[in-house]
């Protein structure tokens, strides 16, 4: 079994999606503490225990977004900490992975250079958030970048042989059932090997938080999100890894919607209705 042990780092500018709390995805995460502590926290702690084998994950912000030097800098620390700890305490524990989440217009050919150069020793992913290949959309939530920024940073991972893990969110404002299939559509013509489905919840303290309060946004009901993580996976490409069928929200932050708590709904939903059903992924591909 692999596990992810997370870490943060800093945010590429102020603002950032209308989801985003100012922590951005990583409001489980202690990142205001150093890299080194971060890894050693996770290494001391029960989650540790769980796998013999570990991705290191720099998650929140824009984890692309510094000089190459301090780059390298961060990720070997994490990389370098984490073989000391399982060294020092004799752990049968073993580092196989980098996996660096980032903004597509936070990717460029030295970039790519830096982070192939870790592949001799480690499985080297990154994870880009589209969240929908609807430009509109994009520029509504704040997103700052556009799907051909998406696409370039991808041809670009493609050159280098970096796997490709893209974020897709269910239940932005605005989006209809076509801009899902449109956005399915969107990514099987590009060569990813891995996305994360997300549900789009409110958080306290955010811009899509003042929406809902006006009465300008409404939370995707389950039997909806269900219904379009479906679609999305039977119509994703078979061999696209599909990592994340959910997102959750820390339950001192979330504003709704309140289903979002139940993981096991979403997850048991998915499964009964694929058995039930008779489905697979990739069957309308």
């Amino acid at each position: 079994m692999v596990l992810h042990a997370r870490i943060g780092m800093v945010a590429r500018h102020f603002g950032g999606c209308i989801f985003c709390s100012e922590r951005g995805s990583g409001e489980h995460l202690a990142f205001e503490t150093s890299i080194e502590n971060q890894v050693k926290n996770y290494f001391s702690s029960y989650r540790a225990a769980r796998a013999n084998k570990f991705i290191l994950y720099f998650q929140n912000f824009s984890n692309t977004y510094d000089s190459l030097e301090k780059l390298k800098m961060k990720y070997d620390t994490a990389l370098n900490t984490a073989s000391q700890v399982i060294q020092e305490e004799k752990l049968s524990k073993e580092i196989v992975g980098l996996d660096i989440a980032t903004r597509p217009d936070c990717i460029n050919e030295e970039i790519c250079k830096l982070l192939a150069s870790y592949q001799e020793n480690y499985h080297v992913s990154v994870e880009l958030g589209l969240q929908t290949a609807n430009d509109a959309t994009g520029s509504l939530i704040n997103r700052g970048y556009s799907s051909k920024d998406f696409t370039c940073a991808v041809s670009l991972l493609n050159q280098y042989g970096i796997d490709v893990i893209a974020h897709i969110m269910v239940g932005l404002p605005n989006e209809t059932h076509d801009d899902i299939a449109n956005t399915v559509h969107f990514l099987n013509q590009h060569d990813i090997q891995g996305i994360k489905i997300h549900s789009t919840y409110v958080v306290k303290n955010t811009a899509l938080c003042k929406l809902y309060e006006e009465k300008k946004y409404s939370p995707i009901t389950l039997g909806e999100y269900l219904e379009e993580v479906t679609y999305i996976i039977t119509h994703m490409n078979p061999n696209i890894v599909i990592h994340r069928i959910s997102g959750d929200a820390p339950k001192e932050l979330l504003v709704g919607p309140e289903w979002n708590l139940h993981k096991k709904l979403v997850m048991n939903g998915i499964f009964n209705r694929f058995e039930k059903e008779n489905l697979w992924q990739g069957m309308w591909y």
